[in-house]
């Protein structure tokens, strides 16, 4: 099993594409601030042979979502990827949905607040809506920043607004991981709906970063069956939990329930 879990279903599944499931792999190796990898790269973080990875690289240079540099037997990203990922943005209505309401959140009290939307990819949370804080030295998030999915308050916000079905895919990717990483998740789940039913969201104070504190609430789409989580949160010692759950809370859950068009 690599670290992407492209076995999943294989053997199982007989609607189950393992090339194509490959090629994405290959398109998920890319790391923050990573511009170029090499067949070696992909090989050792995929887990496939040298032979398979020269044979896919090859394919998605043909398509147009990767670049080959000859010269030095490396590859980037292409603009076919960019405009996989701009065309995704674009139908996320709930973006625009929003920006009226997490702006309203970060313009409040507290100048070091950031507040940011996003959904469950496998085992992280990808943001796909930012408003960052007024404070330079504060945290910074952009579209595309990655939050580990169990460990997080947005990212047990997610798992709260789940069906059942959903969930227990997400524990069974977990578990093709390991474990340790399947039991840290329906431990935090647990802990998070606990908190959730008795206080209305999530909160991580430092189980993400150990600097930084926040309190999430999932969101539905307007389908009424994808889940997004909102988040309000920043540095440790500009945003404190009493004021998160005392002055933000209330506002934060508001705000989710515009955005869902339920209020």
């Amino acid at each position: 099993m690599d670290e992407f879990g492209t076995d999943l279903g294989e053997g199982k599944d007989r609607n189950f594409v393992t090339a194509l499931a490959r090629g994405l792999d290959i398109l998920r190796c890319f790391r923050p601030n990573e511009v170029t990898l090499t067949n070696s790269d992909f090989s050792e973080r995929t887990g496939l042979p040298k032979a398979t990875i020269s044979r896919l690289t090859h394919t998605l240079c043909a398509l147009d979502y990767l670049v080959a540099d000859a010269r030095v037997g490396t590859y980037r990203l292409s603009s076919g990827v960019l405009q996989l990922g701009f065309s995704a943005l674009n139908s996320m209505d709930i973006s625009a949905r929003a920006e009226t309401e997490m702006r309203a959140l970060r313009d409040g009290p507290n100048s070091y607040i950031t507040v940011a939307l996003g959904e469950q990819h496998r085992l992280d949370v990808i943001y796909i809506a930012t408003q960052n804080s007024f404070e330079g030295v504060s945290l910074t998030m952009r579209i595309g920043s990655r939050l580990p999915l169990f460990r997080s308050a947005i990212g047990r916000a997610i798992l709260v607004g789940m069906s059942d079905a959903e969930r227990e895919q997400i524990f069974q990717v977990a578990a093709q991981q390991g474990q340790d990483v399947e039991d840290e998740g329906r431990a935090n789940y647990k802990a998070g709906l606990s908190e959730y039913k008795a206080k209305g969201f999530c909160s991580s104070y430092g189980d993400w970063r150990s600097d930084v504190n926040g309190i999430a609430v999932p969101v539905m789409g307007t389908d009424g069956k994808r889940v997004y989580g909102l988040n309000v949160g920043g540095p440790s010692f500009g945003v404190k939990k009493k004021q998160l759950e005392s002055v933000y809370a209330p506002r934060l859950i508001k705000a989710a329930e515009l955005i869902s068009l339920r209020g």
